[in-house]
């Protein structure tokens, strides 16, 4: 009898076992590209490792390379099922943090944080485990919907306008796909911080009015790459403008190298055509003589995680101070997430798009 009850209780402990180490969250998973998301309990580790923190998630940004991944489109060949989404917003509910910079402020459990989780993903669910060198302290003055909207845009416009271009007052800037996130967010950091002279390009007419209430003096729609250069030059007089931030490339990329000015810089930070940026060395001497600059805020965390994180805290702080302020065009459930999915290939958004997954 005690024979019988000792395996009776060995299968209800193992069984306890088994349920400890298997935690499910809800999520908006990947099964196959291409196809829509579906909405299923997702297992997840529960077990974190030291430098990780778990975030119960409040809303998740939907960016453009989230719907590339969905589609096949993106270098980024993620192993199915998956749960796309890394700009995240939410409390910390359990941490393995070793806070071991001293010139770092502590994450604790409980404190409201902005992730940008491009390393593991997976904010298309109520919770998802992070590392903490992408986990970010909200100031108390922003509201969960604000900070998710800042933290990678900005920081890439800022990186590229301010430390690489080196942008000035009065100077001028051409900003492409201006209306879009990165977009609008170059056009904030250029004219509101930086208090450059900025001309938005912009895919639709309807979008312009939305770039020149975010601090362009001038904001058109793009006919044709052609009529771009044409533009850009007579609102400069034919000088050409002093810095090109294009989030384009594709057939605008060529057109936009045309509106550089002598010693002019370009910075490529994007590619919203779907094509990347071609360009002909011999181009490079054809025109008058610039600088061509590559900004990645992905690529600063993996060889300078110290300009990386000061990026993100310092649009953050600008926001607090009233500097500078997201656009958000649209705020969705997690059961609507293909929707939002889809905005990116029906031009029905500017600004940011989010995911609301709790209250």
């Amino acid at each position: 009898m005690k024979y019988i009850t000792r395996i009776i209780h060995n299968i209800h402990v193992n069984h306890e076992i088994r349920n400890v180490r298997s935690k499910f969250t809800k999520a908006a998973v990947l099964k196959t590209v291409k196809e829509p998301l579906v909405l299923e309990d997702f297992k997840i580790p529960d077990k974190l490792k030291d430098g990780q923190l778990r975030i119960s998630v409040k809303y998740c940004a939907v960016n453009m390379s989230d719907a590339l991944i969905c589609s096949g489109l993106s270098e980024i060949k993620p192993t199915l099922p998956y749960v796309p989404g890394f700009e995240i917003v939410g409390e910390v509910i359990e941490s393995k943090a070793t806070n071991a910079d001293e010139e770092e402020e502590d994450i604790s459990v409980g404190d409201r944080v902005l992730v940008l989780n491009k390393e593991i993903m997976g904010g298309f669910a109520e919770e998802c485990i992070v590392d903490e060198k992408d986990v970010f302290g909200i100031p108390s003055e922003l509201s969960y919907e604000t900070a998710v909207s800042i933290g990678d845009s900005y920081a890439t416009a800022l990186i590229g306008l301010a430390r690489r271009a080196n942008l000035k007052k009065d100077n001028t800037i051409l900003v492409t796909a201006a209306a879009g996130g990165l977009g609008l967010a170059a056009v904030d950091i250029a004219a509101n911080m930086c208090k450059a002279k900025v001309i938005g390009a912009c895919r639709l007419e309807k979008n312009t009015s939305i770039v020149r209430d975010k601090g362009a003096f001038i904001s058109f729609e793009i006919k044709s790459p052609e009529s771009l250069c044409k533009r850009v030059l007579k609102e400069t007089d034919g000088k050409g403008v002093d810095v090109v931030f294009d989030a384009v490339g594709g057939e605008i990329f060529p057109s936009a190298l045309d509106c550089v000015g002598l010693e002019g810089k370009v910075l490529v930070a994007g590619f919203a055509s779907l094509q990347l940026p071609q360009l002909n060395i011999n181009e490079l001497l054809r025109r008058p003589s610039f600088s061509l600059i590559g900004v990645s805020l992905n690529n600063y965390r993996t060889h300078s995680v110290r300009i990386y994180r000061q990026s993100v805290k310092d649009v953050l702080t600008m926001c607090k101070m009233g500097v500078i302020t997201p656009n958000i065009s649209e705020t969705l459930k997690l059961d609507q997430v293909n929707e939002a999915l889809e905005h990116f290939s029906t031009d029905k958004s500017s600004g940011k798009i989010l995911l609301k997954i709790a209250d």
